[in-house]
C-alpha cells in the first residue's frame, strides 16, 4: 500500500499502536482528530513528531459531522478506520454515546472514500462484538466456534448496545461499500488487551487491567469468557489487511480463550507484587448474579446469556491470508501490568 495513508482514532488505545507501527513502517500518515492543535502538544505524540517531521500529518475532522474527512482524504492511498466510541458500562444514552458516532462516523469516513478517487483500500476496525452478541448465540450455529461468516443478531440499544452498535457500523460499511472501486477490510477483534502507548485510562480495556490489580475483584470474578488479544497484534492485522493484494471480506482477531480467572491466574505470576489484590476464586452462579452487576455493570440479562459459556473464535482466516502471529498471552499481560503500573494508575 502507498501513501499517504488516512487513520482515524489514532490517539485510541489501538489507534496509536497503529500510529507508531505505520510510521515505523515508513508511511506517510494523516491523522484526524477533532482538536489538532491539542492532539499535537500530548507528549506521546510530540516525540513521534520530532521523530517523523515529514511523515506524521494532522486534519481536523469529526465523526458526527458530515463532510469532516473530506480534505484529509484528498490524494490519499489507503484509510484505517478505528475511531468508535467503546463503552459496556455508566451508558446513560446509548444512542447518542454509542450508535451514533458508530455508525454516523462510519458513514461520513466512507462517504468520504467515496468522494475521492484516489482511495485502494479502507480498513475497518471492527469487532468480535459484531459477530456475536452473546456467548449463547454460539447455539445459534452449527460450528463449535465463531467465524467470520457469523453475524450478531442478538443485541440491541437495550440489550448489550456496544455490541450493537460495532455490527450497526459494520453492516452499514458493507452496505455503503457495495459496487464500489475501492477495497473494503474489516479486522473483528475479541478482546483487547496489552500495553497502551498513552497515558489515558479512559479504555474499558486499561480500566479492566487496573481493576484486576487494584483489588476490585479480590473476593472473586464471575464465570464469563473471553475472546483475548493483543493490542499490539491487532494493530499489525490491521496494518497487514492494508498490505495484503488477498486480503478481503472480514477477519477474527483473536488469540486464545480465556476465562477472568484463567486471566487472573496468569495475572498472578506476571505482577507477583500485587498477587494480595488479584481474585483467586471464581464466584458460584448464585452469588454472581449478586455481585457482577456492582462490581463489573454486568446485568442479569447479560449473566444469563453468557456465565460458563466458553467464547471461541476461529483465527485460521487471519494467520492464512494476513500472516498473522500472536505472542504469548503471558507476554501481554506482563507489558500491560508494567504499563499501568510506570503509568501510575495503581493504587500503593
Amino acid at each position: 500500500m502507498k501513501s499517504p495513508v488516512v487513520l482515524t482514532g489514532g490517539t485510541g488505545y489501538l489507534g496509536a499502536h497503529i500510529l507508531n507501527q505505520l510510521l515505523e513502517k515508513g508511511y506517510e500518515v494523516r491523522l484526524t482528530s477533532r482538536n489538532p492543535e491539542k492532539t499535537k502538544n500530548e507528549a506521546w505524540i510530540k516525540e513521534l513528531i520530532s521523530k517523523y517531521t515529514d511523515k506524521l500529518s494532522f486534519f481536523a475532522a469529526d465523526l458526527e459531522e458530515k463532510g469532516s474527512f473530506d480534505e484529509a482524504m484528498i490524494g490519499a492511498k489507503g484509510v484505517i478506520h478505528t475511531a468508535s466510541p467503546f463503552k459496556i458500562e455508566g451508558i446513560k444514552d446509548a444512542k447518542k454515546e454509542l450508535i451514533d458516532p458508530a455508525v454516523n462516523g462510519t458513514e461520513n469516513v466512507l462517504n468520504s472514500v467515496d468522494k475521492n478517487g484516489s482511495i485502494e483500500k479502507v480498513v475497518l476496525t471492527s469487532s468480535m462484538a459484531s459477530v456475536y452478541g452473546d456467548a449463547i448465540d454460539i447455539e445459534l450455529h452449527s460450528e463449535e466456534v465463531f467465524n467470520e461468516t457469523h453475524w450478531n443478531t442478538s443485541s440491541s440499544i437495550k440489550h448489550q448496545p456496544y455490541s450493537f452498535s460495532k455490527v450497526s457500523a459494520e453492516r452499514a460499511a458493507w452496505s455503503i461499500n457495495s459496487n464500489k472501486p475501492w477495497k473494503l477490510i474489516t479486522i473483528n477483534p475479541g478482546f483487547i488487551l496489552g500495553p497502551s502507548l498513552t497515558k489515558r485510562s479512559d479504555s474499558t480495556s486499561i480500566k479492566f487491567m487496573v481493576d484486576m490489580l487494584n483489588g476490585k475483584f479480590k473476593t472473586g470474578v464471575p464465570n464469563l469468557y473471553f475472546a483475548v488479544v493483543d493490542v499490539r497484534d491487532v494493530a499489525a492485522a490491521h496494518i497487514a489487511a492494508l498490505e495484503a493484494e488477498n486480503a478481503s471480506g472480514r477477519y477474527i482477531c483473536c488469540n486464545a480463550t480465556k476465562s477472568i480467572l484463567e486471566i487472573a491466574k496468569e495475572l498472578r505470576l506476571q505482577a507477583p507484587d500485587r498477587t494480595n489484590k488479584i481474585p483467586t476464586r471464581q464466584l458460584p452462579n448464585w452469588l454472581a448474579y449478586i455481585f457482577a452487576p456492582l462490581l463489573a455493570g454486568f446485568s442479569w440479562n447479560y449473566l444469563k446469556k453468557n456465565l460458563g459459556i466458553p467464547v471461541r473464535g476461529d483465527n485460521a482466516k487471519i494467520r492464512k491470508e494476513l500472516g498473522v502471529e500472536f505472542r504469548q498471552f503471558s507476554d501481554t499481560l506482563l507489558a500491560h501490568a508494567e504499563q499501568v503500573k510506570k503509568d501510575g494508575l495503581l493504587k500503593q
